[in-house]
């Protein structure tokens, strides 16, 4: 399974007669119908093979939800969904149906049946608040309201597969504040289990809130992509006056996301002997979240009951390669995106293989660009339609890299368990890009730009040659003459990397406190 050597050869006609689907970068609000259902909004997706120490031989998936939370957001803070199922669905052979499902079943209960109680007079009532005092990792008598949630794997079809209950596990409180929780670190890490696989050994799990790790400049972009978006600087955050005058400069200042927000994590930790079964070591995955199709509101609520839900799950939100249905899918098509399997993706294939973006930053930027590079390029989008390097990049995985023997194309994150994972420290925030193979589109870790990638790739990045292991190559896709800003330094001016993130699971870094903020 282990790669000797990564040769990246040219997809050519067959990619071509595929049937494919959507494509490109994290979802955050990226539907109408999904702003009306936050709890089970998928934000980002990561997969990756585990570099924390030791624990090479395991793949990790993180699945966020819940998007923007302000760590003051109380007294209720952002509990899971009971109702809904939340899974990661695992495909071992390319043919775009789920092989493996970690399916996670939420639950929340009151201590007693009420919470936290006090005598007030002659009656004793629930507390208004989940708390009524200082929570540690050896004492937690002051929490009124618990979290679990019971984890299955199932094989097959994610409905009437085979389902195998690894166990019921707590789910941390969020990080309230520093009074409340004086050590939430030491706290939360008590929640990081070990788990039993059936037949493939044992991992870990973890789900609970944490900082959000997904670097972008989120209101500009959406306000007309409101700067200009080549590199300012000579490097990314050299800011040492090098790069174009007029471009942005990088800058942490630019991130509406990270140190400002938090996220709900679902992480697990598998061996790659349990997701090698067709074993040429590469598979795709993807991440949903479904609630039963009827709801009928109650119209005299109680904390166990809102509504009545009955009928089969119907899939709410989808998400695996970062920000497509933000800036790939067209307005009409975004709730039917979230709710399509991969196998449906052939439908909205027009997206991918003629997209809309480059076209966009082409009416908004071109004089821009233009002044800033010193250029008189009369149209800044790629004209090498239909775009196969998208395809490759994001729907079959790249020849030679992570594409699976006869794949079907389909929108999920692709990733070949043969590449060794590349240490915290020496990680490419630009991934293959920048010549670490173990990095986004090859998986997603936490600290991969997959913004800038992204934005370079929808640019033509591909046509030009990219660095393979430190050699200059030509992935024959296009010619830089269909990309005639395809070597341009894109970027939001809101960086990320690995080296601010933690080096050990569940790698996302403990959430922002609501107090002292």
């Amino acid at each position: 399974m282990k790669l000797s050597h990564v040769s990246l050869a040219v997809l050519g006609a067959a990619a071509c007669a595929t049937s494919i689907g959507p494509a490109l970068a994290s979802s955050h609000r990226e539907a109408p119908g999904i702003t009306e259902q936050p709890k089970v909004d998928g934000t980002d997706f990561y997969m990756f093979r585990s570099y924390e120490s030791g624990r090479q031989d395991y793949v990790t998936f993180i699945a966020n939800y819940q998007p923007l939370q302000t760590p003051y957001g109380g007294p209720n803070y952002f509990t899971m969904d009971p109702d809904a199922l939340y899974e990661i669905h695992v495909d071992v052979d390319g043919d775009a149906v789920e092989d493996i499902t970690y399916s996670f079943d939420f639950d929340n209960n009151l201590v007693g049946g009420t919470g936290v109680t006090v005598p007030v007079g002659t009656k004793t009532l629930a507390i208004p608040l989940r708390q009524a005092g200082g929570i540690t990792a050896g004492d937690q008598s002051a929490l009124g309201e618990t979290e679990s949630y019971t984890l299955s794997v199932v094989t097959g079809d994610r409905r009437s597969g085979d389902r195998s209950s690894i166990g019921t596990y707590t789910k941390p409180v969020d990080n309230i504040g520093n009074k409340t929780l004086p050590n939430y670190g030491a706290y939360a890490n008590q929640y990081i289990n070990d788990i039993s696989l059936p037949g493939c050994g044992s991992g870990r799990v973890f789900v609970g809130q944490r900082a959000e790790a997904f670097a972008v400049n989120l209101g500009e972009i959406f306000d007309l992509v409101n700067f200009v978006p080549v590199e300012g600087d000579s490097a990314p955050g050299a800011g040492d006056g090098g790069g174009f005058p007029g471009g942005i400069t990088q800058d942490r200042a630019n991130d509406d996301l990270v140190g400002k927000a938090n996220v709900t994590s679902i992480a697990i930790e598998v061996p790659i002997a349990c997701l090698d079964a067709d074993g040429d070591g590469i598979i795709g995955a993807w991440t949903t979240a479904s609630l039963p199709q009827a709801e009928i509101e109650d119209p005299s609520p109680t904390y166990e009951q809102t509504s009545l839900y009955g009928g089969a799950y119907v899939q709410q939100s989808r998400l695996s390669a970062p920000l497509v249905n933000e800036v790939v899918i067209g307005l009409p098509d975004k709730d039917l995106f979230n709710a399509a399997q991969p196998t449906q993706d052939s439908a909205l294939a027009d997206y991918v293989t003629n997209p809309t973006l480059p076209v966009l930053l082409d009416i908004l930027f071109r004089d821009a660009v233009n002044n800033t590079l010193g250029t008189d390029i009369d149209n800044l989008a790629p004209s090498n339609l239909p775009r196969t390097d998208l395809v490759a990049a994001f729907l079959t995985g790249i020849e030679g890299l992570n594409q699976p023997a006869n794949v079907q194309a389909s929108e999920m994150m692709r990733l070949n368990m043969g590449i060794d994972p590349t240490p915290r420290d020496s990680q490419s925030s630009f991934g293959v890009a920048g010549d670490d193979l173990a990095g986004f589109p090859n998986g997603r870790r936490p600290g991969d730009d997959t913004v800038d990638i992204a934005l370079r790739v929808a640019m033509g990045a591909l046509c030009h040659p990219v660095p393979i292991n430190g050699t200059p190559t030509n992935l024959g896709y296009c010619s830089p003459d269909d990309a005639p800003v395809g070597n341009v330094a894109f970027t939001d001016g809101a960086p990320i990397s690995a080296a601010e993130l933690k080096a050990s699971f569940p790698y996302l870094n403990d959430p922002l406190a609501g107090s002292p903020n």
